[in-house]
């Protein structure tokens, strides 16, 4: 049994919408312990969701219940689902939210949440995060099995992610995330920059800047230095120490970098 339920979403916490949905989980299950891992993913950006989930999943207990509710197709035909894997399970659409969580998963089954008797009563076109994920998630707490919430399905919706690619001593990676502070994260995990630099050191070059410090972390940056480190997701990072890099650097997430050794 499953006492513990994550909650995703572009919602903010302005509206009731959040509120909604933990009102309802614990009319399920008044047991349920909810732990909000974000509602501040920005409006519609599946993308951002699910790197930040990808992020948090990992680190709960086995058995913990994810919902992620970042959901632009929301009344249209992306399917509702739930995927449970050897660890946890995921409830949210099918629009790839939940790829980057996935990647370090063993998926048990995919089911397609179509059994009502699961559901609120009455269904609004634009909330299924309250009327369906919500209460099937709760249902799944208190023990429900899986298989009862509907039928298996064989494929899931993927994000188009790019990986980075290395060749000639040269990693050309991309900017996959910027977090509130600004920071840059790449696609590039500290295993590659090993394999391709073999420890030497390199330059990053990203838009109109060329990065040549490589930091331990943020304090070894003098103010207003651009570096790069590893951070606590494994992946190599641009920030400025006390600043916002993507701001400062006139970077987005989807621009490219090029690494290679100096």
């Amino acid at each position: 049994m499953a006492e513990i339920i994550t909650l995703l979403t572009d919602f903010g916490t302005d509206d009731s919408y959040v509120g909604a949905i933990k009102g309802v989980i614990l009319s399920i299950n008044p047991d349920a312990a909810i732990i909000d891992i974000s509602h501040q993913i920005p409006p519609q950006d599946i993308i951002a969701g699910a790197f930040v989930l990808s992020q948090a999943a990992p680190f709960f207990p086995k058995g913990t219940v994810h919902i992620a509710v970042v959901d632009p197709g929301v009344g249209g035909k992306r399917k509702p689902t739930l995927i449970e894997t050897d660890r946890y399970f995921f409830v949210g659409p099918d629009n790839g939210i939940f790829s980057l969580a996935l990647q370090n998963e063993r998926i048990r089954q995919k089911i397609h949440l179509t059994n009502k008797d699961y559901f609120l009563g009455h269904i609004s076109s634009t909330f299924h995060g309250r009327d369906i994920f919500s209460p099937v998630a709760a249902y799944l707490s208190i023990g429900i099995d899986p298989a009862l919430f509907g039928k298996k399905i064989k494929t899931l919706t993927s994000l188009d992610v790019k990986k980075p690619s290395a060749r000639n001593g040269k990693i050309t990676g991309q900017i996959i995330h910027v977090d509130r502070f600004g920071n840059l994260i790449t696609n590039i995990e500290e295993g590659l920059l090993k394999k391709i630099l073999k420890n030497k050191i390199f330059e990053i070059i990203v838009g109109d800047s060329v990065i040549k410090k490589f930091a331990r972390s943020y304090s070894y940056a003098k103010k207003d230095e651009p570096i790069s480190l590893i951070g606590s997701s494994g992946l190599l990072e641009i920030a400025i120490r006390d600043k916002n890099a993507s701001m400062e650097l006139e970077i987005k997430r989807g621009d490219n970098i090029i690494v290679s050794a100096n």
